[in-house]
């Protein structure tokens, strides 16, 4: 009887971890079984792939649209800037463990199908995003002053080559510019990295949180 209360807590402490792991494992599960289906589906019949909302949708969300603000929201980019990320990965260019291997099995006509889908879905904001006056006044005085509309349109919406930005998830902005700026990711243009070059370490979670409160649709920022 003495040792009852000590299994009963760690019964519930392995609940808890179960509660919080148990979904992310059954999304990539499902994305995994997504992925082997289709490729027999192609083999056997030519189906066309993807099937996209069984395909992606574990890290990039229903329809592009991430909830997970790790992982970027591909709902509403440029279908050029898709399709260009998707050859760097493919390439090795872009380096990612999971992107690349994925790129790589992509034909020509996949990788279009894919841009052409996500270009046309409508984007949403960033889901929970922390309102902080001061770090969206700093991030977005750092946008004003780099000129970022520049290449990524009025709203920071995106076009061509340049991604939407508006409504991106924190996590992954702010990766990615820590990226750009310590050289682990490039850009072709060379753009990015001069401008990440130049952010300090306090600018860029300003930036993130700034363009993470921003809505796609080009509304004032916190008014979704």
């Amino acid at each position: 009887m003495k040792y009852k209360r000590p299994v009963l807590v760690a019964a519930a402490a392995v609940v808890a971890v179960a509660a919080f792991i148990v979904p992310d494992l059954v999304g990539y599960h499902r994305f995994g079984t997504a992925l082997d289906n289709q490729a027999v589906a192609s083999q056997t019949d030519g189906g066309r792939w993807p099937q996209f909302p069984e395909t992606c949708f574990a890290c990039h969300g229903p329809r592009g649209q991430s909830h997970n603000a790790e992982y970027p929201a591909l709902a509403g980019q440029p279908a050029a800037f898709i399709e260009a990320q998707l050859r760097a990965f493919a390439s090795g260019q872009r380096d990612s463990p999971t992107m690349g291997p994925l790129a790589r099995n992509l034909t020509d006509e996949q990788i279009g199908l894919l841009a052409a889908y996500y270009a046309k879905q409508a984007p949403t904001g960033s889901p929970d995003v922390t309102a902080s006056a001061a770090l969206e006044a700093r991030g977005k005085a750092v946008v004003q002053a780099r000129s970022c509309q520049a290449c990524h349109a009025e709203g920071l919406t995106g076009k061509d080559l340049a991604p939407r930005l508006a409504g991106q998830g924190e996590s992954y902005l702010g990766q990615q510019l820590a990226a750009f700026k310590s050289g682990k990711r490039h850009d072709a243009s060379g753009a990015m990295d001069s401008i990440a070059a130049a952010l300090s370490n306090e600018d860029i979670p300003a930036v993130a949180r700034y363009l993470a409160r921003m809505s796609p649709d080009r509304r004032e920022i916190g008014a979704r």
